[in-house]
């Protein structure tokens, strides 16, 4: 697992994947995103050089684009991965402890986090949390929006929905 961090311009994705490509590793799964200002790749790859070589390739770039490097050997690989069949979207006034509350009452309930973006919008004076997240449960969404409904969060909403999947 290849992780780079550093402050966001333009031409991050293009240098890392050509030096990968030119250095034979083969790119696997990835997930790049811009967070305050700081972009974030995370990224499965494979070569049979292993890990200390992903390093050594890398860190001559990572050095000259001022980017944090961190490569951990791990398992996994492709096609390993469940399909989101719930989504979770949570909106309202921002403060503390909202993700902790909701996240837990969704894992107490079987509820597998796949993936979970967050923004604060709104002003400085009155800011507006919201949480988008999607992943995988066996039980109803009926069953899940109970879960949540049970914070009791004044000026919080929780809702809960099935993912349309579209195969084929």
């Amino acid at each position: 697992m290849l992780t780079l961090v550093g402050e966001d311009r333009p031409g991050i994705v293009a240098a890392v994947t050509d030096c990968l490509y030119r250095e034979g590793w083969s790119l696997g799964e990835a997930s790049m995103i811009r967070l305050g200002g700081n972009f974030t790749i995370m990224m499965m790859v494979t070569s049979a050089a292993g890990a200390q070589a992903l390093e050594r390739v890398l860190r001559p770039l990572a050095d000259a684009m001022d980017l944090r490097l961190h490569v951990d050997a791990i398992g996994g690989g492709l096609h390993r991965h469940l399909v989101p069949n719930i989504q979770v979207r949570v909106t309202g006034a921002d403060r503390a402890g909202i993700v902790a509350k909701v996240t837990g009452a969704l894992a107490q309930a079987g509820f597998n986090i796949l993936e979970l973006e967050s923004d604060v919008a709104g002003v400085e004076d009155n800011p507006v949390y919201i949480m988008n997240i999607q992943g995988y449960a066996e039980q109803t969404v009926e069953a899940l929006q109970a879960a949540v409904d049970g914070l009791n969060e004044p000026d919080i909403d929780v809702s809960v929905s099935a993912v349309d999947t579209l195969i084929g």
